[in-house]
């Protein structure tokens, strides 16, 4: 009779199954190796036949309602793009959790009749920009601007500075946006500068409207010139103003940001802005202004399609009633007790304190560090650390693995210590 252990599966082999390694990706590696030791473990006890080693490690992982993972935002980055920009406050949360079922989201229940759609978040807008008589929300912000431009210029002509023809994320560039909304673009004034008097001159039966749009993630310095919104406004047509970052109101931490309210006040006919950048709520697109605008985008064909749903609504509403976000918290976080943090994990792990600069991210403030301390680890630190349970992406920098704890509440630093540890365990000596 062969020996049973013979003919248990080789670690490795089990974790190279494409079920496995997709359930790693899902779950962490340290995770799924700890299922697959024990799924190993009743082959040799004769409980399971070892070709069914991998259906007994997914069946003891289980099945998560959803792909997305939590992380641990290490990296100092506050809105990082790739791992989802603003994390809802506790207020959004709930507010989230609340709206899943059936709500009055277009119902009015004191006359049983329809009514005005996420009229709350709506109001919410308006009173945190004052100036503006209306607002509407949409899916994101590009979808706010190609509607604001859809409504006032398609088949006309939208005026533009060169210097603020962009490319945004993921390689769609500004052009190609406005004109697939059946409007044609008017270029003014070169790369680096341009002036009332080129506005003006470009501005004739055809014109739709101006266009002036935050660079975002690059400036321009030097030999420069532009046109402030209240000079534009000045010109006899609708101004549409593309601020960006969600920033509502002028921020001292911020000076160099353009917000909202500033834009309305200046005589803009629209302002576009994100929800889930600045702001700290969830992804969505915001336009304020005047009710005129605002209504006539509304009215749109195409803001049918770019409605933002149920969730989006009680979470934007939540994000503007409610307390400071922590996008808020995390930008005026104490440097004091930000290094104190830091301190201590780094001597419970015997590690060393950096001098660090974050960022704000989401092509807010581009060029403005935020000055930090971070944990220094291997640089083989960062690869284990990602596919942990929970998962901790920091930033590899020069060689170093760093562990920026901006962005991480203080009552996840346990869970953090202890992913640090499990990986320093493993990770070379030889590479520090």
């Amino acid at each position: 009779m062969s020996d049973p252990r013979r003919l248990v599966p080789r670690t490795d082999a089990v974790l190279a199954d494409p079920r496995i390694v997709e359930a790693t990706r899902r779950f962490g590696r340290a995770r799924v190796k700890r299922a697959v030791t024990a799924g190993l473990q009743l082959v040799r006890d004769g409980r399971i036949a070892p070709d069914d080693v991998a259906d007994e490690v997914l069946a003891a992982l289980g099945n998560p309602p959803s792909a997305l993972r939590a992380v641990i935002n290490a990296t100092g980055v506050v809105l990082h793009t790739n791992l989802g920009r603003a994390p809802l406050g506790d207020a959004a949360r709930e507010a989230v959790a609340a709206a899943a079922g059936y709500v009055d989201v277009e119902y009015d229940l004191g006359t049983g009749r329809r009514a005005r759609r996420g009229r709350g978040a709506l109001a919410a807008l308006t009173r945190a920009v004052p100036g503006a008589d209306a607002a509407l929300v949409v899916n994101n912000g590009a979808a706010a601007l190609v509607l604001a431009t859809t409504a006032l210029a398609a088949g006309r002509e939208v005026v533009i500075s060169r210097g603020e023809l962009v490319e945004i994320g993921d390689g769609f560039r500004l052009p190609d946006l406005i004109t697939s909304t059946g409007a044609r673009l008017r270029e003014v004034g070169t790369t680096n500068r341009v002036t009332l008097a080129d506005y003006a001159a470009a501005i004739g039966p055809d014109t739709g409207c101006i266009l002036k749009v935050h660079p975002s993630n690059f400036r321009i310095e030097g030999f420069t010139s532009s046109v402030v919104v209240r000079d534009l406004a000045g010109l006899g047509v609708p101004v549409v103003v593309d601020t960006g970052s969600g920033l509502l109101a002028p921020h001292p931490l911020l000076p160099d940001e353009p917000d909202v309210a500033s834009a309305v006040a200046a005589g803009a006919a629209l302002v576009t802005a994100s929800g889930d950048k600045l702001l700290g709520g969830p992804q969505a697109g915001l336009v304020l202004g005047e009710a005129a605008a605002v209504e006539q985008l509304r009215r749109h064909p195409l803001a049918r399609a770019l409605r933002v749903d149920k969730l989006t609504l009680a979470a934007l509403e939540a994000t503007l009633r409610g307390p400071l976000p922590p996008v808020a918290a995390t930008l005026h976080a104490e440097p004091a007790a930000l290094r104190a943090r830091t301190e201590r994990l780094a001597a419970a792990l015997g590690r060393q304190v950096v001098e660090v600069a974050g960022a704000v991210g989401g092509g807010a403030a581009p060029g403005m560090p935020l000055p930090g301390v971070a944990v220094e680890l291997p640089p083989g630190c960062a690869e284990p650390l990602r596919l942990g349970e929970p998962p901790v992406v920091a930033r590899v920098e020069r060689g170093r693995c760093l562990v920026d704890l901006r962005c991480i509440p203080a009552e996840s630093d346990g869970a953090l210590e202890a992913a640090l540890r499990s990986v320093l365990a493993v990770v070379p000596a030889a590479e520090d």
